[in-house]
């Protein structure tokens, strides 16, 4: 841009922003100059011979001259991205360094695609999504206000007592045709990758912790939990508020009544209920007994 830093920074107020935005040659730094009027950026020096060799990082390192408006729906995306152009960005979503989306990709406003996040083809991520630390398989349906990839919740206690985090570095991966309700959490893992299986499909406000699998076509309904480290087979089905504790293992085909929790390893297909969990007959039983 033909305008320097620092004369931006002897202007000062957002209120004139506008007038310099009107005589940009580069269009797709708008959201620099928002950043720099909002003081959400800080100037660093690349040569400490030429003042007018300066770049705008934020507190992250990311070069933010290195980000451009996306010219099919007017979105921002780092140009180290690798995007699809038949792939559709909406303004006001962002698309982080070496992110990829495939082709026929719909990211609409608000979203956050993080660093190095892979969207497969045809896949459809609704409002104020936030993706990071993770893959998204092709054909999925990801409803709006959605995180996926954030720390999971991990803890350690020392010897003063104190709470210290336990390391979250690993990935969520979430296979292809999932579809996810809006403002679903489903956390990276430590140990190893988080992982949705193919086709399955989550409801609302469903809570997957970190290191968590779940197999292939399950059904997770609304409010469900799923704690860190659980293993879920193939076609499971959670009813709503249904839990599970961590590091327990569910077989293929089992159905798990709303309200219920697993708190032991399930290794029968069936229907189960209860709290603690049991095969639905028994649960029946003692409703009827403590009727």
């Amino acid at each position: 841009m033909a305008v320097h830093l620092r004369k931006l920074a002897a202007l000062g107020a957002s209120s004139s922003i506008p007038h310099l935005l009107s005589k940009t040659k580069h269009p797709e730094k708008l959201n620099l100059l928002s950043a720099f009027a909002v003081g959400s950026v800080r100037i660093v020096s690349t040569c400490s011979g030429d003042a007018s060799a300066n770049r705008l990082e934020g507190g992250d390192g990311t070069n933010y001259w290195e980000f451009q408006r996306w010219p099919n729906g007017g979105g921002t995306f780092h140009e180290s991205a690798c995007i699809d152009p038949t792939a559709l960005i909406e303004v006001g979503a962002v698309v982080h360094p070496k992110a990829v989306l495939g082709a026929h990709v719909h990211v609409r406003s608000g979203t956050v695609i993080g660093p190095a996040v892979t969207v497969g083809q045809s896949t459809k991520i609704g409002y104020n999504v936030s993706l990071g630390n993770c893959t998204v398989g092709g054909s999925c349906v990801i409803h709006n206000g959605v995180c996926i990839g954030q720390d999971g919740f991990g803890f350690l206690v020392d010897e003063s007592g104190n709470m210290l985090k336990k390391p979250q570095m690993l990935n969520a991966r979430i296979g292809n045709n999932v579809e996810i309700g809006a403002n679903t959490c489903i956390d990276r893992g430590s140990w190893r990758e988080t992982v949705i299986g193919d086709w399955s499909k989550i409801d609302n406000l469903v809570q997957i912790g970190h290191n968590a699998v779940v197999g292939k076509s399950c059904i997770l309904c609304g409010q469900a939990g799923i704690a860190g480290s659980a293993i879920l087979g193939d076609y499971v089905t959670l009813g709503g508020r249904a839990a599970v504790r961590d590091h327990v293992s569910i077989t293929s085909k089992v159905r798990l009544a709303a309200n219920s929790c697993v708190t032991k390893d399930i290794k029968e297909p069936g229907d189960y209920g209860g709290f603690p969990a049991v095969p639905i007959g028994i649960w029946r039983r003692q409703v009827v007994a403590r009727s």
